[in-house]
């Protein structure tokens, strides 16, 4: 299992457009990924999950993947969630 802390740096945080896109990327993988943000943890391959989160630009989360690309699967949500992946 890998996991590492991410800040949210999406200009909009994360809103029904980026979630969804956020959503797209994780699910390419065949890792499991989770989100954890104010001790709630949700699928990041769940839509509805993920905007129960409500997160915002600036807000910290801890992402956590566990399967055979976990690293590659980290590797792309901290790209996306970073001003690179806009």
């Amino acid at each position: 299992m890998v996991t590492k802390n991410m800040t949210i740096e999406i200009q909009t945080g994360l809103e029904a457009r980026p979630v969804a896109v956020f959503v797209q990327v994780a699910s390419k993988f065949e890792s499991s990924i989770y989100v954890e943000h104010d001790n709630k943890k949700v699928n990041a391959k769940s839509i509805m999950g993920m905007m129960t989160l409500g997160l915002a630009t600036g807000e910290h989360v801890i992402v956590s993947a566990e399967g055979e690309d976990e690293q590659e699967a980290i590797d792309s949500i901290e790209h996306y969630l970073s001003s690179k992946g806009q």
